[in-house]
């Protein structure tokens, strides 16, 4: 796995530090969004990733934030949203994270949290990233998920960054 490049400002070549750090030598990383329900971020505490060897890095919430870059392979996690529009399931937050083509090179998977009220759009923003940049769709989950979706998740990160090294 690549090393992360130096902190700074986020201009070319430079990356944010992670939000969490990974403790002992790093497997992989994950990149999340969260909302001001911070139903996204409690789930991400929970697995403790951190833990396990995985740097943690957030999008930014409100755009006055520095942006996130990262130059590290990493699994993206993100809520769905629209009630079922599939213009309004992915958050003009993680467009624009995965606009900047630094940030999309290092995309290799894609989990998603969802509400099964939403039907047949429930996780759709797991399903529209996953094609667009054709990353495998890892795992889905409903609203903050379960201890069993934390565990799930936690291996499954792990079983990724194991059997795809870089």
């Amino acid at each position: 796995m690549a090393k992360p490049g130096p902190v700074g400002s986020g201009g070319q070549g430079e990356v944010s530090p992670p939000e969490l750090a990974a403790k002992g030598d790093r497997v992989g990383s994950v990149v999340y969004f969260s909302s001001a329900s911070q139903n996204t971020a409690r789930f991400i505490a929970n697995c403790h990733l951190e833990d396990e060897g995985i740097d943690v890095f957030r999008i930014p919430l409100r755009p006055k934030d520095p942006e996130l870059k990262v130059n590290q392979p990493y699994i993206l996690v993100v809520p769905t949203y629209g009630g079922g529009s599939a213009k309004k399931a992915v958050m003009p937050q993680i467009k624009r994270f995965l606009n900047d083509p630094q940030n999309r090179a290092c995309i290799r998977g894609v989990i998603a949290s969802g509400n099964t009220n939403f039907g047949d759009a429930f996780c759709m923003a797991g399903d529209i990233i996953s094609r667009k940049c054709q990353v495998p769709f890892l795992y889905y989950f409903e609203l903050m998920g379960t201890k069993e979706d934390e565990d799930k998740v936690r291996k499954g990160v792990l079983d990724f960054f194991h059997n795809h090294p870089e």
